[in-house]
């Protein structure tokens, strides 16, 4: 197993540990304001390689989001999110692509194409996870005003949380 392979199953491990133990627990909005949700995972997704393969990233997908499932004891929400954002992670990079294309071997990270491509990126990639999250959550778009209340509050938290993870552990891969 190389040590890439080894660093990207910590982070999966830490990062699912992190999100199904301590982040579920948080309520930001209180008792009255529920619509603020901590969704940090995403970006095991979105730190995945450039260059892997499309079933790969949807069984990893799959496999990521039945595991927050058992967390949230959520019945297959979170799974449908995660394959559904690795379904679309290849266009976001597609569209984001530099003009010389993507070099070999690296992974969509701050150090590797900065600050800004990063945030859009994520950005992005967060946003359309945690709509499409929320529209499957409430199984209706009678309650549209909530979902993209939720979609907006939860993607400003969870949004800083993970800029607050790139910059402090700036990961190589």
């Amino acid at each position: 197993m190389s040590a890439l392979t080894s660093r990207h199953i910590i982070r999966f491990a830490v990062v699912i540990l992190l999100q199904g133990l301590i982040l579920r627990r948080i309520a930001l909005g209180g008792m009255h304001f529920n619509y603020i949700s901590i969704l940090f995972y995403p970006i095991l997704l979105a730190l995945l390689p450039i260059k892997t393969p499309r079933a790969a990233l949807l069984l990893i997908g799959l496999g990521l989001g039945l595991t927050i499932d058992v967390f949230y004891d959520s019945l297959g929400v979170h799974a449908s999110a995660c394959v559904f954002t690795a379904f679309i992670r290849p266009w976001i990079l597609q569209i984001l692509e530099p003009r010389g294309g993507y070099p070999v071997n690296v992974n969509p990270t701050i150090r590797d194409f900065g600050a800004a491509w990063f945030m859009q990126y994520m950005g992005t990639l967060l946003a359309l996870h945690l709509l499409f999250y929320f529209s499957v959550e409430v199984f209706t778009f009678v309650y549209i005003g909530q979902i993209l209340l939720k979609t907006v509050t939860s993607f400003i938290v969870s949004f800083m949380a993970i800029l607050i993870f790139m910059f402090l552990f700036n990961p190589r891969h």
